[in-house]
């Protein structure tokens, strides 16, 4: 990681975690023309998987910090693909998934907890396209879930 990229991630009091392993047949990220496409990365807080749903069981502030945590495993399992923070030159594009009721309406909110992440450890190049889309289930009953397409330089 780059001195700059490290300094903020400790100002910010975040260590990045050891990535964690698919839960089904597929690879946590590729790099193809350019991009990282880093798959969904589900929310682990303290070791601990967050599960529920928004509107239900799990409020608004607990879904901010499980998005957060999610964009905190986007950004381990990037370094582990690329050796190096340092390569990411853009955070081109987030797609945050969230586990709600349907009358939950504040999906835009819990998912601006992995894209305001992006956007404190990268400045201007973590300013990003997104969606933020509520589903009746995710994986493992897990609270949210980001992927990410990261622009890198060679």
């Amino acid at each position: 990681m780059s001195a700059n990229i490290e300094a903020r991630l400790a100002e910010l009091g975040l260590t990045l975690p050891e990535p964690a392993a698919p839960v089904a047949s597929y690879v946590p990220a590729v790099e193809a023309g350019g991009l990282l496409h880093i798959s969904g990365q589900l929310p682990f807080v303290a070791g601990t998987l967050v599960t529920g749903r928004l509107g239900e069981s799990v409020s608004l502030e607990q879904g901010i910090e499980a998005a957060q945590a999610c964009g905190v495993m986007i950004l381990a399992q990037a370094k582990a693909a690329l050796g190096s923070l340092d390569r990411v030159t853009r955070v081109v594009k987030l797609g945050g998934f969230v586990n709600s009721t349907g009358d939950f309406t504040d999906q835009p909110k819990v998912v601006n907890g992995a894209s305001d992440l992006m956007m404190a450890v990268f400045g201007e190049a973590g300013r990003h396209a997104r969606s933020a889309v509520g589903v009746p289930v995710l994986p493992l009953g897990a609270a949210v879930e980001v992927d990410a397409i990261l622009q890198v330089s060679a």
